[in-house]
């Protein structure tokens, strides 16, 4: 394209760094300094190179803008406002206010134009991965003949990153993968300032970045603002050439390191850790505005000249592009009617109907491990799903995640003889990567595009904790496919064997934790998890578990009562002496339980939790249908921390647990040494009823 660049813009960019510096000032925290002087560039991005409607924030057409440096909020809060895409002046002099549309950092769902909540840093570098992964995904799937680079759902998705997203290790596995991925269609802009909150990064990161990343795979471009004599210039004809070469580069994904002042040009302040997360300061925002030529006696004084321009440029741009696209999509949706239907139904939220007819109905009476379950149900829906991929970090046939006959998502020289592929394959492999692998997914599903599940150990949820949260403070619906989810796993030692983890991921608001005791039951999770459409975890177990009769005449519930969270899975005459409550692995010991103190004259209830969150859910009916108030005396079992129980259990209740971590051995002895069986079970029944009747 024809560079154009005048005086207008200049104006328009002044404005962005007085608005940077006021909206901090008045809310008296924040961070100025990265908003100060990358504001030519994200002009540039958003009136230049990105392609985006500001009357639409979700136009399907739109390339992709992420804010990994979250904390620079007002970098992407200030180009909305120029382009006239939701945000209006007194919205950034509300900016960190309870309530207002500039929270502290960008939110997913709550401002027009952000893609994807940022804070933490790093993982909207590793979300920017899966939003470039799901561009292609909804290419093979919805357009595969059409070469890459021409379909209406190719799009580019941008980054903007800081120095402190290039330490953070999830950046690292993530752009790893990206390069394996040879993901064209991604451009960062790595903010190079040198500087983080403890001022200069020469204390703790002096790596040469742009080296690691050419040997990651990726196409590798310098922009210097800063001169080796020192002397500064904001050259944005120079960053515009780098973007171009970037868009250019379809084989490899780009990274372009903007060597910049942080804050710039702010006498006293620019270059130093002060302006990174602080208001400025009266004399520094005065000198300020002084060098940008501002009254200084003015807070919010917009040149609305420039603002009106910028706001006309971007509605131009936009309507060239809707304009452009929107006469592509229709010859595409006319030459597809069936594939345009999938999209609005994919769109709308929908699952394709009668789906769950393909799901796998499973021998009675034969022990099967749940983590097993799990991939023959992946195996059966997907065809009738063919939204749904997914894969695992390395561990594949473990997690058993591998959709058997589709192909892998790779470059088709990557692939082995294990795994062939194309790049529009539907099987993901992360590598040993399990947080970039969650925070990967969270990009898909932001997308809105595909579902997406990921595999990996429950252990190793640690590892993945923080884009776990990220899902689960969005809304967004993932499925992490946690296996070997209990001291089962055996031999692999204490390291391997989950302890504290359920307690761990159930205290996440808004994930749903979801542990099926059989092969039914994961049937039915799967069904749950696919059409409520939340964050969710299926806990899966390494080892056989029985997958008992039933229905009419067995005495057991059908397994459809997992999506109500509990269910009275077998049940006695009359009111219960005891309730025995059990998830995944343990509610066959809560069943073994059941007929002994049947034999002893005890009546006992035997409830499957498969999600205390789903169960939470429910109405106080419903609830109360279940675990009757009255009866107090009540038992948890499950081979993990107690601590998740006490609400359910009650003051007179008992847990039969695991409060210690594990050892090397095999699974089965390890639950007989820690009394993971029916007789505890019972000897705790028996201490639950003498408390409820004292």
């Amino acid at each position: 394209m024809t560079f154009k660049w005048d005086p207008m813009d200049d104006r328009a960019v002044t404005t962005a760094k007085v608005l940077a510096a006021d909206a901090v000032e008045k809310t008296g925290n924040g961070h100025p300094g990265t908003a100060i002087s990358l504001a030519p560039a994200a002009y540039l991005l958003f009136q230049r190179h990105l392609r985006f409607d500001p009357a639409d924030d979700r136009w399907l057409g739109r390339d992709r803008f992420i804010l990994s440096a979250g904390h620079s909020s007002l970098t992407q809060y200030i180009q909305l406002y120029l382009a006239g895409a939701g945000l209006e002046l007194h919205d950034l002099e509300q900016l960190r206010v309870l309530g207002s549309l500039t929270p502290g950092h960008p939110e997913f769902g709550h401002t027009r134009g952000v893609e994807l909540t940022t804070g933490p840093l790093g993982t909207g570098f590793a979300a920017a991965v899966g939003f470039a992964m799901s561009a292609r995904r909804s290419h093979g799937l919805l357009d595969p003949e059409t070469p890459m680079g021409e379909s209406v759902f190719d799009h580019d998705v941008y980054v903007v990153a800081g120095d402190g997203c290039m330490q953070e290790g999830v950046t690292s596995e993530a752009a790893s993968l990206a390069g394996t991925q040879e993901l064209g269609n991604l451009t960062v802009i790595y903010d190079d300032n040198h500087i983080s909150i403890e001022d200069d990064t020469n204390i703790a990161f002096t790596e040469d970045v742009l080296a690691r990343y050419e040997a990651y795979g990726w196409h590798v471009q310098r922009v210097d603002w800063l001169h080796a004599d020192g002397s500064y210039s904001e050259d944005v004809q120079a960053l515009d050439q780098a973007l171009e070469a970037a868009k250019a580069e379809t084989g490899r994904p780009s990274i372009i390191a903007l060597r910049t002042i942080i804050g710039w040009p702010t006498p006293g302040k620019e270059n130093t850790g002060a302006i990174h997360g602080s208001k400025l300061g009266g004399d520094a925002l005065r000198g300020l505005k002084e060098t940008l030529g501002v009254n200084p006696d003015t807070s919010f004084d917009v040149d609305q000249e420039a603002v009106d321009a910028a706001r006309a440029n971007a509605a131009q741009r936009a309507r060239e592009a809707h304009q452009n696209w929107d006469a592509r999509f229709e010859k595409w949706s006319s030459a597809h009617p069936e594939r345009a239907a999938m999209l609005e139904r994919i769109l709308a939220g929908h699952m394709p109907e009668g789906w769950d007819r393909a799901l796998p109905q499973f021998e009675e009476g034969k022990a099967v491990a749940t983590r097993a379950a799990s991939g023959q149900v992946l195996g059966a829906i997907a065809e009738a799903v063919p939204e749904l991929w997914g894969g695992s970090a390395d561990l594949a046939g473990s997690n058993n995640t591998f959709m058997k006959g589709w192909p892998s998502f790779l470059p088709e020289d990557r692939s082995s003889a294990m795994f062939p592929g194309n790049p529009f394959g539907r099987n993901l492999h992360f590598g040993v990567r399990e947080f970039a692998m969650a925070a990967i997914m969270n990009g898909v599903a932001a997308d809105g595009l595909s579902r997406i599940y990921g595999g990996t150990f429950f252990v190793f949820s640690d590892f993945q904790r923080g884009a776990v949260r990220l899902a689960a403070l969005m809304d967004l619906p993932v499925v992490h496919v946690w296996t070997h989810d209990s001291v089962g796993v055996g031999e692999d030692g204490p390291t391997h064997q989950p302890i504290e983890h359920l307690a761990s991921c159930r205290a996440i608001p808004g994930l749903a934790v979801v542990r099926p005791a059989d092969a039914a039951e994961t049937a039915q999770a799967w069904k749950a998890i696919l059409e409520q459409r939340h964050p969710a975890g299926l806990v899966l177990s390494r080892q056989n578990l029985p997958n008992p009769a039933r229905g009419t005449g067995t005495g057991l519930a059908e397994a459809s009562g997992v999506v109500r969270g509990a269910y009275v899975l077998s049940d006695c005459e009359g009111t219960p002496d005891v309730i025995l409550m059990g998830s995944g692995s343990e509610v066959q010991h809560a069943l073994a339980a059941q007929g002994l103190l049947a034999d002893q004259g005890v009546r006992a209830r035997v409830v499957s939790v498969p999600c205390m969150e789903w169960f939470e859910d429910q109405d106080a009916e419903y609830r109360e249908s279940v675990l009757p108030r009255a009866v107090r005396a009540r038992v948890s079992v499950e081979a993990g921390i107690a601590m998740p129980w006490r609400g359910l259990v009650g003051d007179a209740g008992r847990s039969v647990s695991i409060e210690h971590f594990g050892a090397s051995g095999d699974g089965q002895a390890l639950f007989d040494a820690y009394g993971i069986d029916a007789p505890h079970v019972v000897s705790a029944a028996h201490e639950s009823m003498d408390a409820a009747s004292a």
